[in-house]
């Protein structure tokens, strides 16, 4: 059971996130029901959340969260710049900020290897079909902001042990400058440690297991998703998802999850689902969609003796990653979706496969 000692936190809302973040307009309440993923993605950007219940920016200290009031999400603000020689009379002219696309990339050849050799000059990258032109590259191991999104419902009670010891297994072998989280979920999220480097205290917070309740995994990836965004430090972003059953409790659904894991410099996700109890093709199918969209794996170990080697495999794929950002070309295109393929070639490498997202919600440009 959790206390008020125990530090453990309501995370968000799911219905006010759903309201908030994802719906086009306002409305009574969102549908519970979980829609099919779809090729055609409507538009939705996201906007400021009206009442949002989680830890702020100054809660990111190493020590256990406390029951703060989050700060709401803000809308990125036109910044007033000199006018052209074009311009007519002495009025200010506002113009929006050109947004850079961040893309963190995996690289594997034709035996599933890792390449992490490459520059620039191998990367090619298309936003809507269009060449795009790189302008920044980054090959090194920096830094993340991580969640670990981990199943707190009952038919995980005897598995936690072995999940838990394998997620801190992926603590140690990664950066030891990561920023990391735990949201222990289940009818509820719950963030039971916030941004933390702290591997002692993340152990603790993965021993706050209720084990009991539905599976609201939607609402608990929405809302760690945007927990990494309002106390944002770091530009690289990750969500680690661990759950044995598919979601039946949640406000939000699969799309609305999957849309906001798709904002401009979301996190990339990577999915651990524990075969067995609860997890049938639906619950699969949605982790994959989520992972693979956002540039992440979904893994399905056949037994938890796996769990270890996924996480030190995802720790490895994490810290191999290549950063390339780009300026759309076209920063007057229509607020939508924006699908994205990234190309690699190099001399003396056969095929070479780059998982990165396959596209983003471009920003309203009246906001």
């Amino acid at each position: 059971m959790r206390s008020a000692a125990s530090s453990a936190y309501h995370l968000l809302s799911a219905t006010v996130l759903a309201l908030g973040l994802m719906a086009p307009a306002a409305t009574a309440q969102v549908p519970a029901q979980e829609a099919a993923p779809a090729a055609a993605n409507p538009a939705a950007a996201p906007g400021p959340t009206p009442q949002q219940s989680a830890p702020s920016a100054a809660s990111a200290s190493e020590s256990p969260a406390s029951d703060q009031p989050v700060n709401q999400e803000a809308e990125p603000q036109p910044s007033a710049q000199p006018p052209s020689a074009d311009d007519q009379g002495s009025m200010f002219v506002f113009r929006k900020q050109v947004q850079e696309v961040v893309l963190h990339a995996t690289v594997t050849d034709e035996q599933r290897r890792l390449v992490t050799g490459l520059d620039k000059a191998a990367f090619r990258v298309f936003e809507r079909g269009v060449p795009q032109t790189v302008t920044s590259f980054r090959r090194e191991d920096v830094p993340v902001e991580m969640g670990i999104v981990i199943d707190n419902s009952g038919s995980m009670r005897d598995k936690r042990d072995q999940v838990n010891e394998a997620v801190l297994n992926l603590i140690r072998a990664s950066n030891p400058h990561d920023e990391i989280f735990v949201v222990n979920f289940g009818q509820e999220p719950y963030l039971d440690q916030d941004f933390t480097s702290d591997v002692q205290l993340l152990q603790t917070a993965l021993h706050q297991v209720s084990a009991r309740g539905s599976t609201a995994l939607y609402d608990a990836i929405i809302a760690s998703a945007v927990h990494l965004k309002n106390n944002s430090r770091l530009e690289k972003k990750v969500l680690l998802v661990i759950t044995d059953g598919q979601d039946n409790m949640s406000e939000v659904t699969l799309q609305e999850a999957a849309q906001r894991l798709e904002q401009v410099n979301g996190p990339t996700v990577y999915s651990i689902g524990l075969l067995g109890s609860g997890l049938e093709s639906r619950g699969r199918e949605a982790l994959q969609y989520m992972s693979e969209r956002s540039g992440g794996v979904a893994y399905f170990p056949a037994t938890l003796n796996d769990v270890n080697d996924i996480t030190r495999t995802v720790a490895h794929d994490i810290r191999s990653q290549y950063m390339i950002a780009y300026r759309p070309h076209n920063q007057n295109a229509k607020p939508g979706y924006a699908d994205l393929k990234v190309e690699a070639t190099a001399p003396g490498y056969g095929k070479l496969t780059v998982r990165t997202r396959t596209g983003f919600y471009a920003p309203d440009a009246a906001h």
